[in-house]
């Protein structure tokens, strides 16, 4: 399994203001609406791809004990900076993770199951889930929806933020290979330093994969779960040739 962490090293510098329109807190309102309708006990989660934590300090600011995990040192450097009760954030690769303990439910958000190219990466997740759960607990992921990235190809799209500190341009060029099922998203930031005017330029790539219902099913069942449920990311529609986010309640047999 290639190790991927190179690919949030600049970039996490600049995670939080490229994503400071995200509204997290309506996203973690949502995502215990499904832990409630799912489980009727979920209070310790164990969060895959944590990021910097935004989500997990919103779970236990509503008095959930998280764990989040990352891969990349800088991504939990900013979320170990920012920790609080009831979190603990640690440095690992979610295919390969194993904290020999138990939580009620396991998440992977903002697409982290996309970043998972290859079948092996997909299974690798899946078994990570599982090695985390007792008999009925959740695994709860959203990722890219095949049908409506396949309808709606990805287009070049540009970003401009800024904060006291810098201005941010961010350019996403996107290629896509219909065989692996798999779009190529070229990042373009470049940074302006305010007190300085100097400018910086990074560079990253990311490998997204878009999955299918099908194909989750057979992965999910490969590694001992049941699909409960799927939908449109925070709206709770069926999906269709639009959508491009979906979520995946799983439950471990």
């Amino acid at each position: 399994m290639p190790k991927t962490e190179a690919r949030f090293g600049a970039y996490a510098s600049y995670y939080n203001l490229l994503y400071r329109d995200k509204d997290y807190q309506s996203e973690v309102d949502y995502l215990e609406k499904l832990l409630g309708r799912f489980s009727s006990q979920s209070k310790s989660l164990l969060n895959l791809g944590c990021g910097t934590g935004r989500h997990d300090l919103l779970f236990a600011q509503a008095g959930y004990q998280m764990t989040g995990v990352d891969l990349s040192k800088d991504m939990i450097g900013i979320a170990q900076g920012h920790a609080a009760e009831n979190t603990r954030f640690i440095q690992g690769d979610a295919r390969e993770v194993r904290l020999k303990e138990s939580f009620d439910a396991v998440m992977a958000l903002f697409h982290v199951m996309s970043y998972q190219i290859t079948n092996e990466d997909i299974a690798a997740v899946f078994e990570t889930a599982s090695s985390h759960l007792e008999t009925d607990g959740l695994f709860i992921f959203d990722c890219w929806y095949g049908p409506g990235v396949l309808t709606d190809p990805p287009v070049t799209r540009v970003k401009r933020l800024e904060n006291d500190d810098a201005r941010i341009t961010r350019l996403a060029e996107s290629t896509q290979d219909a065989n692996k099922n798999l779009v190529t998203v070229n990042y373009e930031i470049i940074v302006e330093e305010k007190k300085t005017s100097h400018f910086q330029s990074i560079k990253e790539s990311h490998n997204m994969r878009y999955l299918f219902v099908p194909e989750m099913k057979l992965f999910g069942e490969n590694a001992g779960f049941r699909m409960e449920h799927y939908e449109t990311w925070m709206t709770g529609a069926a999906p269709s040739l639009d959508t491009w986010n979906v979520v995946f309640v799983m439950r471990k047999l």
